[in-house]
């Protein structure tokens, strides 16, 4: 979730609002299809062969639909709604050159360089690194492209630095977390999906989920989960894809599961403890 080029997500006047926190109740014991279900049957030996010769059956079957032989129809020519998903399976060729604020660079001026490059970005410009002014600054030089760069920081600034905006999801004044609290903003991309792609310019749409809220004892806005695609306009710049149009939409959103939620403090940890991912092939 970032403030993007549309506001912050789910507040009307392009500040906080519109999350709502639900509790998860564990089944009760002994409901079907919970921890504690209904005792299970044995299976005969001539039940679980035909099971095992169906697993076996099902593998194979996938193994042939993903081999990478080259010789299928390319992305854009199965499927009635479009181009079909492609698997981000290594290549290899090396992915990227460098890096720069702490977000990969360099990627080859191809449609998966450009696909790389648009998860990479979304992920910067959704993270924490945005609520702070000279963090912010470092990822917007890094991703825009030159030409729109200085414009887009002005306005993000401007966004960013909003103290109602930043007391209504509970961060202090210049963007940090009270004390005893760890602020939460990761999106961890699904897949990307090419929409247009040319010599100089492509469109990409990335699909993440995003967690964002504050992790502590006592926090009004604790760390919740959702679901947003990003489309990236990408132009070559300086032998390198750079950001000149963003847009955030909702969705698409799965259905929960129904998971005990984690403590604050379990939450807390996990963020610290697990960094975060380059995307790219």
């Amino acid at each position: 979730m970032s403030l993007g080029d549309g506001g912050y997500r789910g507040d009307p006047g392009g500040g906080p609002g519109g999350h709502q926190t639900r509790t998860r109740l564990p089944d009760e014991p002994g409901a079907a299809g919970t921890y504690g279900g209904g005792r299970r049957t044995s299976r005969s030996p001539r039940g679980l062969v035909g099971v095992v010769g169906v697993v076996v059956l099902l593998i194979a079957a996938i193994a042939f639909a993903n081999r990478g032989d080259g010789g299928g129809e390319s992305s854009g020519e199965r499927g009635k709604g479009g181009p079909a998903a492609r698997a981000t399976a290594p290549t290899g060729e090396r992915p990227v050159k460098g890096s720069e604020a702490g977000v990969a660079t360099g990627f080859p001026r191809t449609e998966q360089g450009a696909e790389s490059a648009a998860a990479n970005y979304a992920v910067a410009l959704s993270g924490d690194g945005m609520f702070n002014a000279e963090t912010r600054r470092e990822i917007v030089e890094a991703v825009y492209s030159p030409r729109v760069a200085s414009a887009r920081l002005a306005e993000l600034d401007k966004a960013y630095s909003r103290e109602k905006f930043l007391a209504g999801i509970g961060l202090e004044p210049d963007g940090s977390a009270p004390e005893g609290m760890t602020f939460v903003a990761r999106a961890n991309p699904v897949g990307t999906k090419t929409e247009k792609f040319g010599n100089d310019s492509a469109t990409v749409a990335v699909w993440y989920s995003q967690l964002f809220g504050l992790a502590g004892e006592g926090s009004k806005n604790p760390v919740t989960e959702g679901w947003y695609t990003n489309i990236l306009e990408l132009q070559w710049v300086d032998d390198d894809w750079k950001v000149t149009g963003f847009e955030e939409k909702d969705g698409p959103a799965p259905v929960g599961r129904d998971q005990v939620a984690s403590s604050a403090e379990e939450m807390a940890e996990a963020v610290e403890g697990f960094g975060g991912f380059t995307y790219a092939r």
